[in-house]
């Protein structure tokens, strides 16, 4: 079975990198992945220097705050791990669904530095998470990027994108469900941050179909 296994993906990467344009469009979809990821950072470190005053919520004003940390933190990092374990799987994939979340990614950070609302009062504190100074924090909240929940719009955006695979599909659209409670019982998020992640990340599938066509192609084929 190791032998199949290893002679399978031998084909599968020799046929993508023989694919026009694959490698070019690989590299940048990691170029454009890592600028994601620095946005991410400026736009979180600025959101969170600059926030305002908490709000009300309907739902976190109405329900106790939840120890959620240890599934907060390591539920994204378990996610990932299965993903990119199919996604390594399938390297004809790899470009466009790296850049549909690259620009996830950037769109939110510009998201973050439009909204300056505060963290709700009492919310789990993740500080005991980190290697060092906010390393952790930084990567899954830096305590002002609230708008719009990533928790949860990254694993419904993997379900966009893997729609045809009924089990990748289910499997992530049930993490997004799960991962969008979570933050609420941890009051990481406002309900509004997890209700509208599902209606932006919608949009932002779209747009990466619209402006990736090629990789949407190859991704398809």
């Amino acid at each position: 079975m190791t032998r199949t296994l290893i002679a399978t993906l031998k084909e599968r990467y020799f046929l993508a990198l023989r694919e026009p344009n694959f490698v070019f469009s690989f590299i940048l979809s990691l170029f454009l992945l890592g600028g994601g990821f620095y946005a991410n950072y400026l736009a979180g470190s600025y959101a969170t220097e600059i926030a305002s005053n908490s709000v009300t919520d309907i739902f976190l004003s109405n329900i106790p705050v939840y120890n959620v940390d240890d599934i907060f933190v390591y539920g994204p990092i378990i996610f990932w791990s299965i993903i990119s374990l199919y996604c390594l799987y399938h390297p004809k994939k790899m470009p466009f669904w790296l850049k549909t979340v690259a620009l996830f990614i950037v769109i939110r950070s510009l998201f973050m530095t439009l909204t300056h609302i505060g963290p709700f009062p009492d919310h789990v504190n993740l500080d005991s998470f980190a290697l060092f100074s906010n390393f952790n924090m930084y990567i899954f909240s830096s305590g002002g990027d609230l708008f719009f929940s990533g928790h949860t719009g990254l694993p419904f955006l993997l379900g966009l994108i893997f729609w045809d695979n009924f089990k990748i599909r289910i499997f992530c659209i049930i993490s997004a469900v799960f991962f969008g409670i979570v933050v609420l019982l941890g009051h990481l998020h406002y309900t509004i941050d997890v209700l509208a992640a599902f209606f932006i990340t919608y949009s932002i599938y779209n747009i990466a179909v619209q402006i990736f066509p090629a990789d949407f192609k190859r991704f398809n084929s």
